[in-house]
């Protein structure tokens, strides 16, 4: 009794709960076709053959396709396939679904749900797709974005950094990617939020690097540079400093090297005397103008490299320049008050010293009559050696043209030098005309010793005639 009684409680429940609760699944007999409800790629295709359903899917996406794109600030674009030449082929196994229908009993109804992504190839114009997305709304009204930056300089205010502004500017390459990963899918939605499609802020006004570099900019346009030029000076202030720099990797300042070399060059332009014409007062009493490589000679290499340096240390000094070539006085003649005179002309040499003459010498120089006459100008000792065997051009036979041996050798201007001459006589006079050197300026040996004893390296060496 207890049993029976069991059994038709059971059974009264099973018909309350199907009275309450009416089933929502049933069977559908066809096993050629799709059971209702299913949906391949969003399409409907209940009762259709896989043939038929291939059809209709490609059908739907060839002819009435249309992908939705929605960005910021409510914007919202879309693109019709038929605008780029959107087309698709379905490549998944319809088959395969169809026969999983057939296996699982065909069950339909709205509690199951029916629906298949199967893979598909797309294909449309890209250069109609580029043009497409160059016209969107939220590509041409986009805002900027940019990034927290440093200021051109302002008088007054100097560096400043400028916030960082969060726009609506999409990236492009970031929208391509991301709309042909839609039409790819089908999908016809687009949510370019989710994508991440904007430019994104990458420096902040508060980021550590930037702060540090606007200071040291700052440091730099404030300082000033003097260079020492005799008794006169040039200064380079800190507002030309500042229109030279600007921000570079992390922390670091550049300095604008054409600029910089650019003042260095007018600063040569300016104070350089080698090579240039100067008015020499001989010891006859006349002016003469000559040039020649002694002088002062800013090394403009070096220079601009020692300059931006200084700017990048960012703190005032004074300084000369790095020199290629130095002379004797910053004021005046640069040449100054000591120096050797030859007068080619009276074939006499004289030293002077501090304004002085403290030695003179006759002398022989170059052989007018062989076109070896000693050259006019302006020179520095190249240096000064004893027991020197000086050698004219190697001939033929390996022998020398000449072959000289001196005690006292004081070069100025390539072989040229003053020298001691034993295997003459005499000197002065117009010995040169004819029987001169080989452009050397020949000197007395006793003279030439005393000479040697005075001289030092680039001591100004002035030949006139």
């Amino acid at each position: 009794m207890i049993h029976f009684f069991k059994r038709k409680f059971g059974l009264l429940m099973v018909c309350l709960l199907l009275s309450v609760f009416p089933m929502t699944v049933y069977a559908e007999d066809n096993t050629g076709t799709y059971v209702s409800g299913t949906k391949i790629n969003r399409v409907g295709v209940a009762g259709m053959t896989p043939e038929e359903a291939k059809a209709m899917v490609e059908s739907f996406y060839n002819g009435t396709y249309n992908l939705t794109i929605r960005g910021k600030d409510q914007k919202e674009a879309v693109i019709q396939g038929k605008d780029i030449g959107y087309h698709v082929a379905l490549t998944g196994d319809l088959t395969g679904i169809l026969t999983k229908q057939n296996e699982e009993g065909r069950i339909s109804g709205p509690s199951v749900d029916h629906s298949y992504e199967l893979s598909m190839t797309a294909a449309y114009d890209e250069a109609a797709l580029a043009d497409k997305l160059a016209s969107l709304p939220m590509v041409t009204q986009a805002t900027d974005t940019s990034d927290a930056y440093i200021s051109a300089y302002q008088e007054g205010a100097g560096f400043t950094i400028v916030p960082e502004v969060q726009g609506t500017e999409i990236d492009m390459e970031k929208l391509t990617a991301a709309v042909k990963e839609a039409l790819g899918a089908g999908s016809q939605e687009l949510d370019l939020g989710q994508k991440e499609c904007y430019v994104t802020i990458q420096t902040y006004a508060d980021n550590e690097m930037l702060v540090k570099q606007c200071e040291a900019m700052n440091r730099s346009a404030s300082m000033n540079v003097t260079y020492l030029m005799g008794s006169e000076k040039e200064v380079l202030e800190g507002p030309v400093i500042a229109s030279w720099i600007v921000a570079g990797n992390g922390e670091q300042v550049t300095v604008d090297r054409e600029k910089a070399a650019a003042y260095v060059r007018d600063l040569a332009a300016k104070y350089d005397t080698a090579g240039t014409t100067r008015t020499f007062h001989t010891s006859r009493g006349t002016d003469v103008a000559l040039t020649g490589p002694y002088g002062w000679k800013i090394d403009q290499a070096a220079e601009t490299e020692a300059l931006i340096g200084a700017i990048l240390a960012g703190e005032s000094l004074e300084r000369e320049p790095v020199y290629s070539s130095t002379a004797a006085s910053r004021d005046g003649n640069d040449y100054g008050t000591t120096y050797v005179e030859a007068d080619i002309a009276a074939q006499h040499v004289y030293f002077y010293q501090d304004g002085q003459l403290v030695w003179d010498s006759p002398c022989v120089t170059g052989n007018l009559s062989k076109n070896y006459g000693t050259p006019d100008g302006i020179y520095g000792l190249y240096y000064k050696q004893q027991d020197k065997v000086l050698r004219g051009p190697k001939q033929a036979d390996g022998t020398y043209e000449y072959e000289s041996p001196v005690k006292y050798w004081m070069p100025f201007n390539g072989g040229i030098g003053f020298h001691d001459a034993n295997w003459r006589s005499k000197f002065g006079g117009e010995i040169y005309k004819t029987n001169g050197s080989h452009g050397c300026v020949n000197l007395p040996p006793e003279k030439a010793k005393i000479l040697y004893d005075y001289l030092y390296k680039n001591v100004p060496v002035i030949c006139h005639s």
